[in-house]
């Protein structure tokens, strides 16, 4: 008899810490050609004082001390002030500890790519592969072209590991994408003056912290309650002051239409708030973004939410399946499907992914629920070509699964609305969820995808149910000495999630806990013949006495 498959350790539920950042953005209307002046003089000055501190902290490396910090900025602060140069250093220090993250990040996969080309490379040309291990290669001349990939892939690991262990990393300001398009401008159909716009204007920088305690909450980018802007002026550009203690005021003015009134309360009591101002090249437009950190965000504890009803979400690369579940784990009313496009630009991606996640949270607020439960993915290590080989079109389907953009937003605006996202281990869902849901929940007038079986098994399981519903038996045996067979074991039952034992071994169990072998109560008459095969004649069982 086979072994039962062992399954992993699920992970343990948890509840997603709710965004506290909050950023709010607003056109900025009714420049003037002295305005634009400035402005463009300004970022282009304080860009060239960023470009050259994050070229000093990227060649301090590991070296880096408080003492190196506070040099810089006393450097900066004669050439602009000492609050501009507060606001350069740490975007200096704040990039380079993200090129830090990105660098491990490339070293794991890199490690990982090689781990899985050199295990393919020792098995025999053809050999199948399991579920979770691919094969052999197909030929030997795609084995071949492996081993150099191998090698490619070794020496780029020993070169990032070398930057690694120095501290080095590989910042481009205005961003490494921009700046290869440089080399390709027929194809992202621009000319040299336009991509030079575009280049310089990504490296400005306008962008100043907050301030508690100051006026306004910033004392280097001010906005008043009323909506005036003025910028504290660099020392070179102190000629171009049209105010006080040489301060610039722009006649555009803000209200922020979205979370205004949130942020002239917190103007008004002289709370922090940063500000960035930027070009969009391609629109020929200025924008103004504002933003603060809440905090004192209410916690809510795992064992109260599971008290309540919840919807599970299961994400997918063109939909959203969502289902409603009551406190025993039980589906409540229709499954939900929210569709969405991820094709053409960022922006218009972007604008899809809100939307759908905008009918979800409504639909959520509608059914009165606290919680939604999705799974906690990751597919970093399923999207590499050294895993998945020639399938192309999986990879691509793994690549088009948003996760992080969904999870990103689903958090910042289930915060707004006051509902919680409680993440799960996603092992077993999809196959839970096919194998025990799609069908008893498919009706007649309802088909029931696959996915949306999933959320059900996502749900249950933030809940604390098991996700695994055991088939009941046929009709006539629905109810003997041991109960309902199809009862589910208790949140707090061992094993509950390990696959179900053989009927023999089941059997096996109840006789010897039983201490008889008779299925059936003693006070039954036997109705049934027996077929003697020894005899080959037909024996009648007796019949009991009872007096």
């Amino acid at each position: 008899m086979a072994e039962p498959k062992k399954l992993r350790q699920i992970a343990r539920t948890f509840v997603a810490d709710p965004t506290s950042g909050v950023c709010v953005r607003d056109r900025l209307k009714g420049f003037t050609v002295q305005d634009e002046k400035v402005l463009r003089l300004v970022g282009a000055h304080l860009g060239s004082l960023a470009s050259t501190d994050l070229a000093v902290r990227v060649r301090d490396a590991l070296e880096h001390s408080t003492d190196t910090w506070a040099g810089r900025k006393r450097d900066l602060t004669a050439l602009s002030s000492s609050r501009w140069a507060g606001s350069i250093t740490k975007a200096s220090h704040d990039q380079w500890a993200l090129s830090r993250r990105a660098q491990h990040a490339h070293l794991q996969s890199l490690d990982a790519g090689i781990k899985t080309i050199a295990r393919r490379l020792s098995l025999p040309i053809g050999e199948k592969g399991s579920r979770k291990a691919p094969g052999g290669y197909r030929s030997k001349g795609e084995w071949f072209q492996k081993t150099r990939r191998l090698h490619v892939l070794e020496d780029r690991l020993e070169a990032v590991r070398a930057d690694r262990e120095a501290g080095r990393v590989r910042v481009v300001r205005g961003g490494r994408k921009l700046a290869n398009t440089r080399h390709n401008l027929a194809a992202a159909r621009l000319t040299e003056p336009q991509w030079r716009q575009r280049w310089e204007a990504a490296r400005w920088f306008l962008a100043a912290d907050g301030e508690s305690g100051k006026r306004y909450g910033n004392e280097t980018i001010r906005v008043t309650p009323d909506g005036e802007i003025s910028i504290k002026l660099p020392a070179p550009l102190a000629e171009y002051a049209n105010g006080k203690h040489g301060r610039y005021t722009l006649t555009a003015r803000v209200a922020f239409p979205h979370r205004g009134d949130e942020w002239r309360e917190r103007v008004s009591q002289n709370r922090a708030v940063a500000y960035r101002i930027h070009l969009d090249v391609s629109r020929g437009r200025w924008y103004l973004d504002a933003s603060w950190q809440r905090k004192n965000l209410p916690i809510v504890p795992l064992e109260k939410l599971q008290s309540g009803e919840i919807i599970g979400v299961d994400m997918n690369a063109d939909h959203v399946a969502a289902w409603h579940l009551d406190t025993h784990g039980n589906p409540v009313g229709e499954p939900r499907r929210f569709d969405y496009n991820l094709t053409g630009t960022a922006g218009h991606r972007d604008a899809q992914l809100r939307h759908a996640l905008t009918r979800l949270l409504h639909w959520a607020g509608a059914t009165g629920v606290r919680a939604i439960a999705v799974e906690d993915l990751d597919f970093t290590d399923s999207k590499t070509r050294e895993k998945h080989g020639r399938k192309r079109r999986f990879r691509q389907l793994m690549s088009g699964i948003p996760t992080g953009k969904l999870k990103a937003r689903l958090l910042s605006m289930s915060t707004e609305a006051g509902i919680r996202v409680i993440a799960v281990d996603p092992a077993y869902t999809s196959m839970r969820g096919d194998q025990h849901w799609q069908k008893p929940l498919t009706t007649k007038t309802r088909p029931v995808t696959r996915h949306q079986a999933a959320s059900v098994a996502i749900a249950r399981r933030a809940l604390g149910h098991p996700i695994r519903r055991r088939t009941p038996p046929p009709r006539q045996h629905q109810s003997d000495a041991g109960g309902h067979r199809s009862a589910q074991a208790g949140p707090g039952d061992r094993r509950r999630e390990e696959t179900r034992r053989p009927v023999t071994d089941r059997s096996r169990e109840l006789r010897t806990r039983t201490g008889t072998t008779q299925g059936t109560r003693a006070t039954r008459t036997p109705k049934t013949v027996r077929d003697v095969r020894s005899h080959q004649e037909w024996v009648q069982d007796s019949l009991l006495h009872t007096d």
